[in-house]
């Protein structure tokens, strides 16, 4: 067996401590592998014509959600999107909330944005960029009312639970973005991931388990059924939902 060993360069691991000891949050482990696949055409034209009215650039830095919305309606965030669907069905149902949503996967946010315009919602915002430097440095402490982190990647190999989002050091960033009261909402199909989930969160004193029973919660009826949980609940698999609310 061959081994590669990348070594980090001297002026590389100066300027990670300098970022370090700056408080800059430096992100080592990715919780996900960006899969470009190839863009419709109506996907890219969503994009082309979508996108100043709708998209977000992280480099532009922190958001006044006021500016952004033209509003001072509640804030919901959500955590890798997918193809958008429940996303814009979210934000067509509750015009008096405004969301934001955070996709790496470019064929996703133009899937989003198409069906975002054919809806002609206006209550909708997409960053195309990693969730975590998103939320260090884009949004403002205690501004939003929930975050929503639907069916993401189990990792389901033991060796690589490592790289799911849901860890410690991820809901205390979490935490400091939501308001009082505001709530972080997970879904899942893997039952060994809501178990972790739970386990966290669990761990997490500044929240509160929403559930009557400190576990699971039934599907709210803002969260749309996907059409693969729709397939999954076909063929007898579970969905656990965790609601937990920020209570310091």
């Amino acid at each position: 067996m061959t081994w590669l060993v990348v070594k980090m360069s001297e002026k590389d691991q100066t300027r990670l401590e300098q970022a370090k000891e700056s408080g800059k949050y430096i992100r080592t482990i990715r919780s996900f592998v960006k899969r470009e696949g190839r863009l419709t055409n109506g996907q890219a034209n969503a994009i082309e014509q979508s996108w100043p009215t709708m998209g977000l650039v992280h480099e532009n830095g922190l958001l006044d959600f006021k500016l952004t919305f033209n509003n001072d309606n509640d804030v919901v965030l959500e955590i890798g999107f997918g193809m958008g669907k429940s996303l814009v069905e979210m934000a067509t149902q509750a015009p008096d909330q405004n969301f934001i949503g955070i996709e790496v996967h470019r064929p996703g946010v133009g899937a989003c944005l198409l069906d975002a315009a054919q809806a002609e919602v206006t209550n909708l915002r997409v960053y195309e960029h990693d969730a975590v430097e998103v939320l260090a440095d884009c949004i403002a402490d205690n501004s939003l009312s929930r975050v929503q982190l639907f069916f993401p990647d189990p990792w389901h190999k033991k060796r690589h639970h490592k790289r799911r989002i849901v860890q410690a050091e991820f809901v205390e960033n979490l935490r400091t973005k939501l308001k009082i009261g505001g709530v972080f909402h997970m879904a899942t199909d893997w039952e060994n991931y809501a178990e972790h989930m739970l386990e966290v969160m669990n761990s997490a004193t500044a929240f509160k388990n929403q559930s009557s029973n400190n576990d699971y919660m039934p599907r709210p009826d803002f969260r749309p059924l996907t059409k693969f949980e729709k397939r999954g609940h076909r063929l007898g698999h579970g969905v656990w939902d965790l609601m937990f609310e920020r209570v310091e």
